[in-house]
């Protein structure tokens, strides 16, 4: 029950966002618009925006497009919609279009307020906790040799001339792919790199870098840390939003269950 319903939430997204889209045109064929609903039933996929599509792309869609349109004519004027397979599929999208359409209704009576998610929040404070992370730079290299002699070159540096030098040293002698930016590995948790990589990362202050080199199956490692954040609870004025978000979906699943139940008790049902 639970997949159904939140296979159906999905639905209802897809149904809400595309009801507040404007239709554009693009073709018409006999007088007929070719519009975004149609393109979409092309490309059956949401995540894939037509616009930034390449031309040539564009084109064979909007091609499909025409066609499907031509032919469903001609399936309407060959008398399809009185053969028997399309009455029972004409039920069955029927069906499928008041439950997703019912579904969107109860979603939208769902209601939260701000003091039952100010609730959640207080009493689940672990779950608002930012996890740490730093913002490190990397110079990879294939020996253990080669990673001492860089970490020789950065002996007694500090502050801007540090990071100069690390950054130098990142584009000239890591063979790793980040190199060429200068070794930069952005913000990351612990758990996104290897253990001992991230081992010796989060045991480095702002502003050090690792003075013997660091081994992962990738080769040695010189870290050097730029920033570090996280560890501290996030306000509840940033997460409110998302609790509410997420309490009714909740709410919505424990009201369409109750009613399921309901009317399973008065039904006869036989599973073979």
């Amino acid at each position: 029950m639970r997949k159904i319903i939140l296979s159906v939430v999905a639905a209802t997204v897809v149904l809400t966002t595309s009801s507040l889209a404007a239709e554009k045109v693009y073709a018409t064929v006999n007088g007929t618009n070719i519009t975004s609903s149609d393109i979409a039933m092309v490309i059956r996929n949401p995540r894939i925006d037509f616009s930034k599509l390449p031309a040539i792309t564009q084109k064979k869609v909007l091609n499909q497009a025409i066609d499907s349109k031509l032919l469903a004519k001609l399936a309407i004027k060959d008398g399809i919609e009185k053969t028997q397979a399309f009455k029972n599929a004409l039920a069955k999208l029927k069906n499928d279009l008041a439950l997703e359409t019912w579904m969107k209704e109860k979603y939208n009576q769902a209601k939260v307020t701000d003091k039952e998610a100010k609730k959640f929040y207080t009493e689940n404070p672990s779950k608002f906790i930012q996890p740490p992370e730093v913002e490190a730079r990397h110079i990879l290299l294939k020996t253990k040799k080669q990673a001492e002699a860089v970490i020789a070159q950065l002996k007694g540096l500090s502050g801007k001339k540090l990071e100069k030098k690390f950054i130098e040293l990142a584009k000239t002698k890591s063979v790793g792919p980040t190199g060429k930016n200068g070794g930069q590995l952005g913000w990351f948790p612990k758990n996104r790199m290897v253990p001992p990589f991230a081992n010796a990362a989060f045991a480095l202050k702002k502003g050090q870098y690792t003075k013997t080199p660091v081994k992962t199956q990738f080769g040695y490692h010189v870290i050097y840390v730029e920033a570090k954040r996280g560890g501290k609870e996030v306000s509840f004025a940033n997460v409110k939003n998302r609790i509410k978000s997420q309490l009714k979906i909740v709410e919505f699943q424990k009201n369409v269950r109750a009613i399921a139940k309901k009317l399973r008790a008065h039904a006869k049902v036989k599973i073979f």
